[in-house]
């Protein structure tokens, strides 16, 4: 279970802010069909329509309409669908829609109190409409990031972000667990941040249970390298060379293919 050992940064203020950075940066690469390397049948266009048409489908979710994909296997052909079929390919007026709309879902999340509703998500998850703003956050930083690395300016992604992605995260990674008979615990620390428990039973997975038994795999990870290794941005050699990434426990050469026991985001 997640412990709060660093100060909580307000999640509304940490997706309002990250919704303008993101469109500053997309606005301002010189070549708007630039392809961006993480995405690579998209450009810089394609990416910033696919982000700025999240924020309506949230809101619509959380007021128990809009449409999601039943399967996860799915995602990748609705993604594509929607980037074909933007309203506009114009970057200022998709960069307008994108703040907007951002405004208006946390307009109603604030309205819910503290009462959010569940909604529809990936897979045919129920998923608490808070929370979800951590995956909605996690599509601004890392898309950015994206983004970034393909113009080769810089993009300083703020560690506080990270348990907030991770909170919306750990609502979907059941349905995101690709099928298998594997069966293992780890703990992963988040360091500044608290910890989280995985414990997969016949490859059925549990985030955080009452009782996760005894622990296979201890995992202490810098925070903003456990975003890009979550979103397969980079891989786990250098993390562990570095030591932003350790692993240790009863059967540690299971930690770095954790990772990969699910489907790709």
């Amino acid at each position: 279970m997640r412990t709060k050992e660093t100060p909580a940064v307000p999640v509304a203020e940490a997706v309002a802010g990250m919704a303008k950075r993101f469109t500053e940066l997309a606005l301002s690469a010189p070549d708007k069909d630039a392809a961006v390397a993480a995405t690579p049948d998209w450009s810089v266009t394609d990416v910033l329509g696919h982000v700025a048409m999240e924020p309506a489908r949230y809101r619509a979710l959380a007021l128990g309409g809009g449409e999601w994909p039943s399967r996860v296997a799915d995602l990748p052909a609705f993604n594509a669908e929607q980037v074909r079929t933007l309203p506009t390919r114009d970057r200022a007026d998709l960069a307008g829609i994108l703040r907007a709309d951002t405004d208006a879902l946390l307009a109603t999340i604030a309205e819910f109190g503290d009462r959010p509703p569940l909604m529809n998500f990936d897979g045919d998850q129920r998923v608490r409409a808070d929370l979800a703003l951590g995956t909605l956050l996690g599509e601004f930083v890392v898309h950015g990031h994206d983004i970034a690395r393909s113009l080769g300016e810089p993009w300083p992604i703020e560690p506080a972000h990270v348990p907030i992605i991770m909170d919306g995260l750990h609502q979907i990674l059941p349905g995101w667990a690709k099928p298998s008979g594997h069966t293992a615990s780890y703990a992963l620390r988040l360091r500044g941040f608290g910890s989280y428990t995985y414990v997969f039973r016949d490859g059925e997975l549990t985030v955080d249970p009452a009782e996760p038994g005894r622990i296979d795999v201890h995992l202490s990870l810098e925070p903003v390298t456990a975003l890009l290794l979550n979103y397969g941005r980079i891989g786990p050699v250098k993390p562990a060379l570095t030591g932003k990434a350790l692993v240790w426990g009863r059967k540690p050469w299971l930690g770095p293919g954790l990772v990969g026991r699910f489907h790709s985001p």
